[in-house]
């Protein structure tokens, strides 16, 4: 389908429901008086939808962006195009279903049977006041700021945020330990899809895929100083070779939010028997694009932001990632020690053109350092830095608050309009 049509498909669907919805407000109930849902019939004609909204995000910018301080090109880019629909009926059940626009789309991924533009669609079932049971596709229970805020909120993630793959099929089992902490257990998936789309140089010589691709999270969030200190840690493991190709991953973010500042501090570690990221397999790439897949590596991330609420029309912030990977273990052509160093500064001012409003308008300044050690550099890694100066404009649009079953058969119209 082309750009022009795909565009026109979303704006006719928005304000095909958004008018929709404005009628179901106005001259009907939450359902069809003429007929009843399977809830309906299981609740005696209780209460069936607890709330429920529909929003779209929305950030476009133009980009100057310099290589080595050399002008590269300047372009107008649209960030991020998301639909959101989410809610919660009968006192027991939600759901979050999140489709991004920006995403590359495969209606034939083999593993988990589902297109890699839908980020969430997962039901949550309150089994009890501590109990929360979770399916479906869903965020893997890592931690940090930067990996858990809306990601339409980040001008610049981390190399190491960038490079998960960060929603998954699986369960997640939440228990609060208290009104304050929670404990998460959650298995997913490893990947959405083949196993070259995570490795896209193949499996090293002698390694044999796993045969069940999955992975285990073990997450604690601590709420403390009257919620103002935020600690969130995780811990999750995979196998994916049959033989000791494990990777385990330990993150933890600190938030300090009580207004008007804003600021965390997120530390990140993997030790990988196979380099899921690719930061530094990629650094083996010939001109024909042939690489091979570098065993036995970690990477090392550490993130600190501050922002500042000067009044409620505009917002600053300073923020710093410094990054590190290298080999732990010796292999064949790859000698133990660190490849890569990368710094990354960024200064942001943002202006909120109306109070409680999640529009606004940004200035952004990115200075990126990309180093590589001598070992690298003799494998073909290439010093550079890149500086980038960004403005945009960010607003997520509240379609509507309340859904009707005429809604979502007009959302799945459109959907079939835009995949057909």
């Amino acid at each position: 389908m082309k750009t022009g049509g795909l565009l026109k498909g979303i704006l006719t669907s928005v304000l095909l429901v958004g008018g929709t919805a404005s009628v179901c407000a106005q001259n009907e109930a939450l359902v069809s008086s003429e007929e009843k849902t399977l809830l309906e019939k299981l609740s005696g004609n209780k209460r069936k939808i607890d709330w429920a909204n529909m929003n779209i995000q929305f950030a476009s910018s133009l980009k100057a962006s310099f290589i080595n301080r050399e002008f590269d090109e300047a372009a107008f880019r649209v960030d991020r195009i998301r639909l959101e629909i989410l809610g919660a009926l009968h006192n027991k059940f939600s759901y979050h279903f999140r489709q991004s626009f920006n995403q590359y789309t495969n209606p034939n991924i083999p593993l988990d049977n589902l297109s890699g533009s839908v980020e969430l669609a997962v039901v949550n079932w309150n089994v009890s006041d501590r109990v929360t049971l979770s399916a479906g596709k869903q965020a893997v229970q890592l931690s940090g700021y930067e990996y858990w805020v809306s990601a339409i909120k980040v001008r610049q993630f981390s190399d190491f945020n960038n490079a998960i793959p960060c929603y998954q099929a699986g369960l997640n089992v939440s228990y609060a330990l208290n009104p304050d902490q929670t404990m998460n257990f959650q298995v997913t998936n490893l990947r959405n899809g083949a196993l070259e789309d995570q490795f896209m140089y193949g499996l090293p010589q002698g390694v044999e895929r796993s045969k069940v691709p999955v992975l285990a999270t073990a997450n604690w969030d601590g709420f403390f100083v009257d919620r103002a200190l935020q600690l969130r840690y995780s811990l999750y493991v995979w196998s994916a070779g049959e033989e000791k190709e494990h990777l385990f991953t330990f993150t933890c973010g600190n938030v300090w939010d009580k207004k008007p500042f804003l600021g965390y501090i997120d530390l990140m570690f993997s030790r990988e028997g196979l380099d899921s990221k690719g930061l530094l397999s990629g650094i083996t790439v010939d001109e024909e694009g042939n690489g091979t897949t570098i065993q036995n590596v970690n990477y090392f991330t550490t993130i600190g932001n501050l922002d500042y609420r000067v009044n409620p029309h505009l917002n600053l912030y300073i923020k710093g990632v410094y990054e590190q990977g290298g080999v732990y273990k010796e292999t064949p052509g790859f000698e133990e020690g660190t490849y890569r160093r990368v710094w990354n500064t960024q200064l942001c001012a943002e202006y909120y053109p109306m109070e409680n409003s999640e529009l606004l308008l940004y200035l952004h300044f990115l200075y990126k350092n990309i180093h590589f050690t001598e070992r690298a550099r003799l494998l073909g890694g290439e010093n550079r830095n890149e500086q980038r100066i960004s403005l945009g404009l960010v607003y997520t649009l509240p379609v509507f608050l309340e859904i009707s079953l005429r809604v979502l058969r007009e959302y799945h119209s459109f959907l079939l309009y835009v995949f057909q």
